[in-house]
């Protein structure tokens, strides 16, 4: 996994890394597909817990976790920059996501994954559920992992 002088933290609504964050989802998420940084709602955001990857004090990698019901929680919006990506840096992001949220009490952790990602997200232990849909006008299907505390 990806560690060299990768910090990985929990960071403020409305901060500066937050600003940051949502430029580095806008870089790889959204423009590479053709939609507007408007998709982004920032006051809808206000409830949700933003993790994110700091290489020499430059935002390299996020997600967004958004509670649920049921002691579920959906991530959302995963992002590493595209000259990291492939080198274990998404999986120490999701690694560390996981944890936060058991910490938090959640079971279950949903996702939305893209087509072409699937594969990642498998190799990390989530299971694809449903068929295909289309979400910002791309493949994606559902995927979910059951959070089991190891305490």
């Amino acid at each position: 996994m990806y560690q060299t002088g990768m910090i990985i933290k929990i960071i403020e609504w409305n901060s500066s890394a937050y600003q940051a964050m949502i430029g580095l989802r806008k870089t790889v998420l959204l423009e590479p597909i053709g939609v507007p940084v408007t998709y982004i709602q920032p006051l809808n955001e206000k409830n949700d817990v933003f993790i994110a990857a700091f290489v020499n004090n430059e935002i390299v990698g996020c997600c967004v976790l958004t509670p649920g019901e049921n002691k579920n929680v959906q991530l959302r919006q995963m992002a590493v920059a595209t000259h990291l990506q492939g080198k274990g840096m998404g999986a120490s992001i999701l690694q560390f996501a996981e944890q936060t949220a058991k910490e938090m009490g959640y079971t279950r952790l949903l996702l939305h994954a893209r087509n072409p990602v699937i594969p990642f997200y498998e190799k990390c232990g989530y299971a694809t559920v449903g068929s295909e849909f289309f979400e910002v006008g791309i493949g994606h299907h559902k995927m979910e992992k059951k959070l089991v505390n190891t305490v």
